[in-house]
């Protein structure tokens, strides 16, 4: 089963419609991107997905497949789905930041250690902000446990205590959680506020995206939340993923791994970031700020987590000019930036063409499969632009 929202928006959604053709997009490559979404659900390889493709601060098409849940509570995704974005998270905290940094509240040259002081514990004390957004930090292993989700006093006493792996800044290596958990200390050191209402108030909220874009899902929507499933253990079949559909992880808003949101809200926000730091009217952030955001921080150092170089900014990554880079396609324009959740989805943004697009789904599929997918995936719409 589909549905398609491809013609029309909801009632205030920062983007307005139009039709593919009007927006330079080639439609045969769209229709054989449905049919390769539509091939993968039949085979079993996720119950649902959802698409969004925006260009020059408008919607062509939003699209959703498939199901939310499976079993007993099955019911099929829509346009008011919302979906677990792993760590697309990460780019929603990093705006955040971005607002902040602008407002003057901390500089991305900072120690951690100036705002959090406990933070200088187990060798800590010079690690940047730049670094830790960037995946340089030295501490990609560290965890937060269940405990601290919620009790933010005692994240951070736990971010605090973070053991100290390498030298910060001597090796890229993607730090899944706990960079990101690091950084909503930050924030709340800087503005006194919980982390979760901090994203809202400067980013979900401006953008008219609050009911599409969460960073801790509050229990109210949690019925609009798809449920995550993973691969059974023989590769036949998959089930649900119990842990990533609890309430308290939908609650955390564990700010690198469990915003939720809608295909065509992540395209709204890639849309902004095209535009400048604007988008509908509302200005969030200033070109310089998104210029030095979104460059390449790491150069062609290799991510040793992820085996290549992923040219890094603040928050999405860029796909460069080197042989391969993960989720950006090959067809991608060296500046084209974004960014992936765990073996489900990415989403992106070409400054060269205008172009978003947002691919999200409730499988977390392995490599070698993921990675292939999410190439071919993207270079169907690459293709798909004149």
């Amino acid at each position: 089963m589909d549905t398609a929202i491809s013609s029309r928006t909801g009632s205030g959604f920062p983007l307005p419609s139009a039709d593919l053709e009007s927006l330079g997009f080639r439609h045969q490559q769209i229709e054989r991107l449905e049919a390769l979404i539509q091939r993968h659900i039949a085979e079993g390889r996720y119950p649902g997905c959802q698409i969004a493709l925006a260009r020059h601060g408008k919607l062509a098409l939003y699209k959703s497949f498939g199901q939310a849940a499976t079993g007993p509570a099955a019911r099929p995704a829509g346009d008011d789905t919302l979906w677990l974005l792993y760590s697309n998270t990460k780019v929603v905290t990093a705006v955040a930041l971005w607002v902040l940094a602008e407002r003057g509240l901390f500089s991305f040259a900072d120690r951690i250690a100036d705002h959090v002081p406990a933070f200088a514990k187990n060798a800590k004390g010079n690690i940047t902000v730049l670094q830790t957004i960037s995946h340089q930090a030295g501490f990609p292993n560290a965890v937060v446990g269940r405990d601290a989700w919620a009790d933010h006093k005692r994240l951070r006493e736990v971010v605090c205590d973070f053991p100290l792996e390498w030298s910060p800044g001597s090796r890229v290596h993607y730090h899944g959680q706990s960079a990101h958990w690091t950084l909503g200390v930050l924030i709340e050191a800087v503005t006194g506020r919980d982390f979760r209402d901090v994203v809202r108030e400067t980013v979900t909220e401006p953008l008219g995206l609050s009911r599409e874009l969460y960073v801790g899902l509050p229990e109210s929507e949690h019925g609009r939340a798809v449920d995550m499933h993973e691969p059974l253990p023989d590769g036949k079949g998959m089930r649900p993923l119990a842990d990533n559909n609890a309430a308290d992880w939908r609650k955390s808003g564990a700010p690198g791994a469990a915003g939720y949101g809608t295909a065509r809200a992540m395209a709204a926000l890639y849309q902004m970031m095209l535009q400048g730091g604007e988008l509908a009217g509302t200005r969030l952030v200033s070109p310089r700020l998104l210029q030095y955001a979104i460059r390449n921080h790491t150069g062609d150092r290799v991510d040793e987590f992820m085996g290549m170089p992923m040219h890094r900014g603040l928050g999405p990554h860029l796909r460069g000019t080197t042989e391969n880079i993960r989720g950006l396609g090959a067809f991608a324009s060296p500046r084209a930036f974004g960014h992936g959740g765990v073996g489900s989805s990415y989403c992106w943004g070409d400054p060269d063409s205008g172009v978003s697009f947002a691919y999200i789904t409730n499988n977390r599929v392995p490599d070698p499969w993921h990675s292939q997918r999410l190439d071919q995936v993207a270079n169907l719409v690459h293709t798909a632009i004149v």
